[in-house]
């Protein structure tokens, strides 16, 4: 049975649990890895075979498309990963075995073969997928349900380890895989994770209360059939419903549309609309409305990070072959705009959250799901940036550097209004016994954005980017004004979820 967790019994640092800090670190290293990484992966394969650094001269349209693939199946791996430590591991020692899985894979790319190169892709995939939705939960189970400002501060905090990696990592190894060599980079990445392994390890006496695995001590009646949850998907008929269709759309797309690989991914991510829905009737009625407004929340996930994570495919790729580099004689490496917006987070992450404290306190509209349709629209905005860019490089042959720092500072503050108030948001909603599946399924929606990314991405090489640029700003505008003209029904989901405050 979990004991409930109070701050009083934690040892604090400025107000928070020491354990919060080494979440922190960890997810900072992981992150320093995860973004050295990604950072260098496009252009490592865009870049020439002939080049004195080369790389494996793909076309822009295919390097964008790996990309797509690949941060998709990093974030849905968080499903199975999420599953495993709900039912088996606990959250604590899966964020140890995904730490391992990326020490792994990242060493495995520093490998000069392309069989090293897709084997480090793979255990890179299952890493993540095992440490991603874990670490995030465990965040939550720090702080108890009522202490729900103090959740959403520690999760800002959380936020500025992630982007404190990724700043680092995209000028550090960045710098390295473009100027020294590609594979150097990514070795570097491997180095960045073994110290975040390193530092989980060595504060797991901080962490020994969080995490652990959650005791169902329900009776077998109440339980029904969640503890195999594949064959439950069958025994239910909402549950068969939802596969079905799926399915269905899967074997249109794949028969009809003539894509065999969006087919099959489509019919495997039936299974996970099956447990979803498994999950769902598992609850009683207050847990089936929160479970179900944080699907649909899932939704403006999807959007948003479908036009965020253009960062890593095609705005890194017009940063590279559009833009102008050059500061007098010095030629900045594309892959540092890949810190912009993380150095911004660590600017405006304690500004945007304490300007939302402030928000609330006067009154005003403060709910998860109203920040996180401000984000999307806040976000969306920065595409216009991106317009005017493209307009000056078909007037001129390049774009000034400035219109990107003005699109990933627009970025910044979106992000900072949705993905951090999101993961909150989940941690408040979701039942215990489900709350690493939930997570998951939260990643498994953000890689799902990750793809949508990739698609548009490789629109541009038919519709243009400016085309591509002003409608993402236009959609992203359209659908949070949407969002919050729907708010209160949203709202009336969450049975009063985010009202729990502390009692004096």
């Amino acid at each position: 049975m979990a004991t409930e967790t109070t701050l009083e019994n934690q040892k604090q640092i400025f107000g928070h649990p020491i354990g919060l800090y080494v979440l922190f670190l960890t997810e900072m290293w992981e992150r320093f890895s995860y973004y050295g990484m990604r950072a260098i992966l496009v252009l490592y394969l865009v870049a020439e075979t002939g080049s004195d650094n080369p790389g494996l001269g793909w076309a822009n349209d295919s390097a964008i498309a790996l990309y797509g693939w690949y941060t998709m199946f990093v974030y849905v791996a968080s499903i199975p990963g999420g599953i495993i430590a709900d039912k088996i591991l606990g959250q604590r020692k899966s964020v140890f075995v995904g730490g391992m899985l990326l020490v792994a894979g990242h060493s495995v790319l520093a490998i000069e073969q392309m069989w090293a190169f897709y084997t480090g892709l793979i255990l890179i995939v299952m890493g993540v997928g095992m440490l991603k939705p874990n670490i995030s939960t465990m965040v939550g189970g720090l702080y108890p349900k009522n202490e729900q400002n103090k959740r959403d501060m520690g999760f800002y905090i959380f936020y500025m380890g992630i982007n404190l990696g990724a700043a680092v990592a995209a000028l550090a190894v960045g710098y390295v895989g473009e100027n020294i060599g590609w594979h150097y980079g990514f070795g570097m990445a491997g180095i960045g994770m073994a110290f975040g392994q390193l530092t989980y390890w060595y504060g797991q006496k901080h962490l020994k209360h969080v995490g652990n695995l959650v005791v169902d001590e329900r009776s077998s009646d109440e339980k029904g059939d969640t503890q195999n949850l594949l064959l439950a998907i069958f025994k239910h008929s909402n549950s068969i419903i939802g596969f079905a269709i799926t399915v269905l759309i899967g074997l249109a797309i794949w028969f009809i549309g003539g894509s065999w690989s969006y087919g099959l991914l489509v019919i495997g991510l039936a299974f996970a609309v099956g447990v979803g829905i498994v999950v769902y009737n598992d609850g009683n009625k207050i847990e089936k409305d929160r479970i179900l407004v944080t699907y649909l929340s899932f939704l403006i996930i999807i959007i948003f990070w479908g036009a965020f994570e253009q960062a890593g495919g095609l705005l890194n790729v017009y940063t590279y072959q559009k833009t102008d580099l050059s500061l007098g004689d010095f030629m900045v490496p594309a892959s540092w705009f890949q810190s912009v917006n993380a150095i911004f987070i660590l600017i405006f992450a304690t500004i945007v959250g304490s300007f939302w404290v402030w928000w609330k306190n006067r009154n005003k509209e403060s709910s998860s799901l109203f920040k996180m349709a401000i984000g999307v629209i806040i976000m969306g905005w920065g595409f216009f940036f991106m317009s005017a860019a493209s307009m000056e490089y078909e007037s001129t042959g390049s774009s000034a550097m400035y219109w990107l720092i003005f699109a990933y500072l627009f970025h910044t503050l979106g992000e900072l209004c949705a993905s951090p108030v999101a993961l909150s948001f989940i941690t408040k909603l979701a039942p215990e016994r489900w709350m690493a599946f939930m997570m998951g399924a939260y990643f498994a929606a953000t890689g799902l954005g990750n793809k949508v990314a990739g698609l548009l991405g490789e629109s541009a090489s038919d519709f243009g980017e400016f085309t591509i640029f002003t409608g993402i700003a236009i959609f992203c505008t359209i659908f949070g004004i949407l969002v919050v003209l729907i708010l209160k029904p949203l709202k009336r989901l969450t049975n009063g979820a985010e009202d729990i405050t502390l009692e004096s």
